[in-house]
């Protein structure tokens, strides 16, 4: 259950780091409630896979699943580019991620 609690940790971390970008500065009541909430969901999921997951481990892919799913939204919803080099950097986060969970 911890790494199901890690993967969901990580999808929030992506709605907020998106709901950030709809906030506008933390200037518009609704993407900055949704923010605040997706961030503490993320948190308290964190924590609560880290009792059973390593730190380093757990953080790594936490942050990881957040990196790559927050590149991936803003390709797709703010038409940020997909470059080669873009793409290959992001396969050697999701190969680091791979990595850690075989390790762990």
């Amino acid at each position: 259950m911890a790494w199901v609690y890690l993967v969901l940790a990580g999808l929030l971390e992506v709605m907020w780091a998106v709901g950030l970008k709809y906030s506008e500065g933390f200037s518009r009541l609704g993407p900055s409630v949704v923010t605040g909430v997706a961030m503490a969901g993320s948190f308290w999921l964190l924590a609560a896979a880290l009792r059973h997951i390593p730190l380093g481990t757990g953080y790594a892919i936490w942050v990881g699943i957040g990196a790559v799913g927050t590149a991936f939204v803003g390709m797709w919803l703010f038409k940020e580019p997909a470059t080669a080099a873009r793409l290959a950097c992001i396969g050697l986060i999701v190969a680091g991620i791979i990595g850690l969970k075989l390790a762990s």
